[in-house]
Order: structure tokens, then C-alpha cells, then sequence
């Protein structure tokens, strides 16, 4: 099989939650240019209606749902919607996720369950559900958790960052991505994280104003993360390319975590 035919993903479905902006958005058109037939979550459907213009400007089929994903019975229902449209799920991108930021001594319950709940909760309660109602049922699958540098060190004291249940829900993923990949792999579902660095997004963007020159400084290749960089490690993750890769974890980073 030639390495295009690997990569190609027509015919296949995906699901990209928190898919209407940033690297969600980026992610789902990477997979659409590759063929696959994308539906995307968010909770705000102004923001899914301008993703779906974008991509379908860009010849990408697209179906938007609106969701909360803190909400774990909206769950079923999302699955549901993405099978009456486009079929089962062939490729799951855990993608959504949000930030509190505190000193962990004063760490409000509220935000840590908040963070929690969409960055660990609701990825684990998605892939569970399409797993057993479309994966496990066909024999193949791939789940793709969007984790970060975060979860897999702590913060540098200097920038003062206070993002204890970010870190803590990053590093969770990570390790749920191989718990699954090792009980999931038998019914030739491959689970991989992707660990992205610092990417300019409205998230991010207070902190990159404040410590971004120190995060270039320690960046190999001297640079933030951009509109392409995440379209190859997802695209690979997601095909066939990748079907004997299972339980990795992939920093993209500009070499951020080696130094």
C-alpha cells in the first residue's frame, strides 16, 4: 500500500469536539482535506455556523452540534446525531477543554471540578460511548486525546502560571490514553495523545502576551505553534499510517520539552 492510500482518509467519519476555532478547527480541516466527512462540537453555534463557512469554503463537508460537554447526558445524543448524519464514528478527536488559573493553595473547588470535568470527564465518557456503540462493534477505530506539554511537566516557577487542574487534567489524559490504548487495542482500536506546546488562541493568548518572549527563548526552533503544524501529527494519528502506533505520546512543541 503507497503512503498516499495510508493517509487518505475519504469515506472515513470524524468527530473534533471543540472543533469551531483554534487547533480544533485546524484539526477537523486537516482531516477533511484528507477526505473525511467531519462533525464538529461546540457550546456556541455562531462559532460552529462560522467554522462550518470556513470549511466549507475550503470544499470540506461539515456537520456542527451544539453541546455542552460538561453535561455527560448530552453525550449519547452528540453520537447519535454524528450517526444519523455521516454513520459511526470512524476517527474520535478529544480536542475540547478549558483553563482555571489560581495558586493551588487557594484553588476554588468550582474551577477544579470545572476543569476536570470537560478536559478528563468528557473525553473518557465520549470515547466510551463510541467505542462500544462503533468501534469495538466493527473492529477498528481511532481515538485521538488532545493532551498538552503541560501534562507532562510542571510549570516553571518564574512564570507564575497557576494552573494546577490544567496540568493535572493534561497528565490525566495522557495516562488515560494508555490505559485505553492497552484494554482497546485488542479490538484494533488505536488510542494516541498529541501533546501540543504554545499556540496563539484566545485561551492562550493572556499568557503568551505575558510570558511569551521566555517561551521563545526556550523553544529549539524559536518559534509559537501555527496554522499547519498540528494538520500532519492528526492526520497521521487518525489513518492507517499509523496502525501499528498505539499509546504514544506526541509533543508538538518546537522542541519545547527536550531542553
Amino acid at each position: 500500500m503507497g503512503i498516499r492510500t495510508l493517509l487518505d482518509l475519504t469515506g472515513k467519519v470524524a468527530l473534533v469536539t471543540g472543533g469551531s476555532r483554534g487547533i480544533g478547527l485546524q484539526m477537523a480541516q486537516a482531516l477533511g482535506e484528507m477526505g473525511a466527512r467531519v462533525a464538529i462540537t461546540a457550546r456556541k453555534q455562531e462559532e460552529l455556523d462560522d467554522a462550518a463557512a470556513h470549511l466549507g469554503e475550503q470544499g470540506i463537508a461539515c456537520h456542527t452540534i451544539a453541546a455542552n460537554l460538561i453535561e455527560s447526558a448530552a453525550i449519547p445524543g452528540i453520537v447519535d446525531e454524528v450517526d444519523a448524519r455521516w454513520g459511526p464514528v470512524d476517527i474520535l478527536v478529544n480536542n475540547a477543554g478549558n483553563n482555571w488559573a489560581a495558586p493551588a493553595e487557594d484553588y476554588p473547588d468550582e474551577g477544579w471540578r470545572r476543569v476536570m470535568s470537560l478536559n478528563v470527564d468528557a473525553g473518557f465518557f465520549l470515547s466510551r460511548e463510541v467505542a462500544r456503540r462503533a468501534m469495538i462493534p466493527r473492529k477498528n477505530g481511532k481515538i485521538i486525546n488532545i493532551a498538552s506539554i503541560a501534562g507532562l511537566y510542571g510549570n516553571p516557577p518564574a512564570w507564575r502560571l497557576n494552573t494546577i487542574a490544567y496540568n493535572t487534567s493534561k497528565g490525566a489524559l495522557v495516562q488515560m490514553t494508555r490505559a485505553l490504548a492497552a484494554e482497546w487495542g485488542p479490538h484494533n482500536i488505536n488510542v494516541n495523545a498529541i501533546c501540543p506546546g504554545f499556540f496563539p488562541s484566545r485561551m492562550s493568548q493572556v499568557t503568551l502576551d505575558r510570558i511569551g518572549r521566555s517561551v521563545l527563548e526556550l523553544t529549539p526552533l524559536q518559534r509559537l505553534g501555527g496554522d499547519e503544524d498540528l494538520k500532519g501529527a492528526v492526520v497521521f494519528f487518525a489513518s492507517e499510517a499509523s496502525r501499528h502506533v498505539t499509546g504514544q505520546v506526541l509533543a508538538v512543541d518546537g522542541g519545547c520539552t527536550v531542553v
